[in-house]
């Protein structure tokens, strides 16, 4: 039976998690990177490495489309008894990429997994040592078969004018 402190660091490692996509999807460098211990690696697609080389690796890739959007849906968190202080996730996920041109390579929907080692240290908490991101299928869209967004509604923006940014009302 789960602890009121298990469920706790449960909820916090779920929380890095969904503040790594915020930080993702907003282009957010500094949110990414807080999701990280410092001396954390990530080995991602074609990428593996260090959190600041994953992070310029990203920003490169991130550059080159319009809007992302990564959703996360299953998600377990494993604790082992005889390693306090550190747990495994598996969250399961989809990552929209948009362009505004038609190149497959630009509009492309993926579903990938985190496998996450995270490690609880000090005032830090719960943060990823080790991430490995699997991709468990592509599919590449058409631009053709977009709906347009109506002019004049608001939009995601990918930089800190977006309105989660914005000061409370």
């Amino acid at each position: 039976m789960d602890t009121v402190d298990t469920l706790l660091d449960e909820r916090e490692i779920r929380t890095v998690l969904l503040r790594y996509c915020r930080g993702i999807d907003r282009m957010d460098r500094d949110l990414v990177r807080s999701c990280y211990h410092p001396d954390a690696t990530d080995s991602h697609g074609s990428f593996s490495g260090t959190v600041d080389e994953f992070l310029e690796w990203a920003w490169r890739l991130l550059g080159r489309y319009t809007t992302t959007m990564h959703y996360l849906g299953n998600l377990l968190v494993e604790f082992d008894p005889d390693r306090p202080g550190w747990a495994r996730s598996e969250a399961y996920g989809v990552a929209v990429h948009r362009t505004d041109d038609g190149e497959p390579r630009g509009n492309l929907t993926v579903g990938f997994r985190f496998i996450d080692d995270f490690a609880r240290r000090g005032a830090r908490g719960w943060r990823i040592s080790r991430r490995v991101a699997t991709t468990e299928w592509v599919r590449a869209d058409r631009v053709e078969d977009r709906w347009p967004i109506p002019s004049g509604m608001p939009t995601g923006r990918r930089d800190g004018a977006d309105p989660v940014y914005a000061p409370p009302a």
